[in-house]
């Protein structure tokens, strides 16, 4: 099995939460979108929508991070299902689409420098035009990417669109943090994978700084964010890579990256 991810990328966390939690073996490979890798012709050939994390079993592969982690789940159980596990799976499947139809993108590209923000966007589109000059075959899928990114700096731009991402996750934070008056995790008295979906939604936050806005000031969430944070998977997946000063390192390094590229013109 494969795993085609960025510690940067949110859907990947989630994955690779899971496949921690599950105990199962996989061979990763990087691939930075800050930096453009994922348009390179060769992982643009395999997925053409360039998201990430790519799942790869053989030559069965799966791009939808919900569908990714049903998947992992179904390999790692056992043969037998009780009839009450079953009815407990349909509310965690409910929970995971829930959390899972918050697109983080307009909230955080907002809550970035928009200087940072742009160069960044700026390098990615060079990226896209020297990937496509370099595959002709390919160029109509660059040209739509191109066009992305070109819409996607023009709805920043809308005041509304970034309310409506905004007013989205608060309505998600307020239910769960309902949920969690009542639970230790958002299925129930046991962890799941509906809380492998949520855990990253909070690391977002405090990579943005946004602990205290969104965070602290639900209590029940509060709680549930600092007794996940002791577990295994999440210190190896997004402890390691953010915890406290190492955000910082993080993130300097790939501005850096940037910056050179930018100035060696390598795209």
């Amino acid at each position: 099995m494969q795993l085609y991810h960025h510690p940067f990328s949110l859907d990947s966390q989630k994955v690779r939460l899971a496949l921690e939690e599950k105990g199962i073996d996989y061979t990763s490979y990087h691939v930075n979108p800050i930096m453009g890798k994922n348009f390179s012709p060769s992982f643009f050939r395999m997925n053409p929508t360039a998201k990430l994390p790519v799942f790869q079993n053989g030559s069965h592969i799966i791009f939808d991070t919900v569908e990714i982690i049903q998947y992992i789940e179904r390999i790692s159980m056992v043969s037998f299902i009780s009839d009450n596990i079953k009815e407990s799976n349909q509310e965690i499947i409910q929970w995971m689409h829930k959390i899972q139809a918050w697109n983080p993108k307009f909230f955080t590209l907002s809550h970035v420098p928009e200087k940072r923000r742009l160069q960044v966007s700026k390098f990615i589109r060079r990226v896209v035009i020297a990937r496509m000059a370099e595959s002709p075959d390919l160029a109509s899928a660059y040209h739509q990417k191109l066009k992305e990114a070109y819409e996607t700096e023009e709805k920043l731009r809308d005041s509304e669109v970034v309310r409506w991402s905004k007013e989205h996750l608060i309505r998600l934070l307020d239910e769960v943090d309902e949920q969690l008056g009542g639970t230790a995790y958002l299925g129930g008295e046991e962890f799941s994978m509906a809380d492998v979906l949520f855990i990253p939604v909070l690391a977002r936050l405090a990579i943005l700084d946004l602990e205290d806005e969104y965070v602290n000031s639900r209590p029940n969430i509060a709680d549930y964010w600092a007794m996940v944070r002791q577990r295994p998977s999440y210190k190896k997946v997004i402890g390691r890579y953010f915890g406290g000063w190492k955000k910082y390192k993080t993130l300097t390094k790939t501005w850096c990256f940037v910056k050179i590229r930018r100035m060696l013109k390598k795209y």
